[in-house]
């Protein structure tokens, strides 16, 4: 039976009257890349500081690599690897020496902590930057200078949050396929974003939380059939009478029609052919009409109809 890379069960912590976690429960499988995704305000920066054994909590139980976590549990520490979504590196060091101290954190050996600090500098390409300052380095650089700080003791288990926050798309892509490599090479990985199209990209599985339970659980396939939109058509069409409107609601599957700025939407909950099908009702109506697409329901459709549309601080 393989042991799970992190086991949290009947987490609570409170902040006073404030329950901050609300008897959270999560397993995450050794290999995996895991989304851990929620609003603001919804526990997921908690759940990782008491998962790392900063912060104390009320109630409940951590393990990590089929070990309870403790504050002085080092020898677990010493596995893990934490790229905080705020740059945290030493603007008085180079490259080399920022990801010299990070790395001398974990290993003591001088000759080991060298070999370790040319790789994670190889790995994040930064080779033409081992001499420079941060204030320097571009974002994306930066970035990329950060991760390989958290990462340069080769841990087993690594905490990524937002780490392609403000970079461009070529440094976001470089960062999303040294995710990849770090998974294949063995890490599991936990991984927080709100960039959806990453998540849906990378994840193994994904859980949503909000106001500190965990909601939903699963891979993006599974989330998906969580909803009810499981299918989106999309018309332009010039105009179209309200007679017409009231007879593609009637349609099968059909749940909701909406008719805006010549664009007719079609949401279905399931079934097969609604594409022909809404179009032959529109041709049997002598209805113009010009580009048509499909789109199946994206990670942020599920996002938004389990926690909500309401703007959080």
């Amino acid at each position: 039976m393989n042991i799970p890379a992190v086991k949290v069960e009947n987490l609570v912590k409170r902040y006073r009257e404030l329950v901050a976690l609300d008897h959270f429960n999560l397993q995450i499988e050794d290999g995996e890349i895991f989304g851990l995704l929620g609003p603001n305000g919804s526990g997921k920066t908690t759940t990782i500081n008491c998962i790392l054994s900063l912060l104390t909590y009320d109630k409940g139980s951590i393990e990590v690599f089929g070990k309870e976590m403790h504050p002085d549990s080092y020898d677990l520490k010493r596995q893990i690897g934490v790229v905080l979504q705020n740059v945290a590196v030493f603007d008085e060091l180079t490259v080399c020496e920022n990801i010299d101290y990070f790395c001398g954190l974990y290993i003591r050996d001088k000759a080991k902590r060298k070999q370790y600090v040319n790789e994670a500098i190889d790995f994040v390409e930064l080779g033409d930057f081992r001499k420079f300052y941060p204030k320097k380095l571009s974002g994306g650089l930066l970035r990329r200078l950060n991760i390989a700080c958290g990462i340069a003791h080769k841990p087993k288990l690594i905490f990524l949050d937002e780490p392609t926050v403000a970079v461009d798309p070529q440094s976001r892509n470089k960062i999303l396929e040294g995710i990849q490599e770090l998974n294949r090479q063995g890490a599991t990985i936990i991984y927080t974003s709100h960039y959806m199209e990453e998540v849906e990209q990378l994840c193994t599985r994904i859980a949503i939380m909000d106001k500190g339970k965990n909601l939903a659980i699963g891979t993006k396939e599974e989330l998906k059939q969580l909803i009810k939109k499981k299918e989106i058509v999309s018309i332009e069409i010039l105009s179209i009478p309200e007679e017409d409107l009231t007879a593609i609601r009637e349609l099968p599957h059909v749940y909701e029609v909406r008719f805006q700025n010549h664009q007719l939407q079609v949401l279905l909950n399931g079934g097969k052919h609604n594409l022909i099908r809404i179009l032959n009702y529109l041709q049997s109506k002598e209805l113009s009409f010009g580009r048509v697409y499909s789109e199946m329901p994206t990670l942020n459709d599920v996002f938004l109809e389990i926690t909500g549309k309401e703007l959080r601080d």
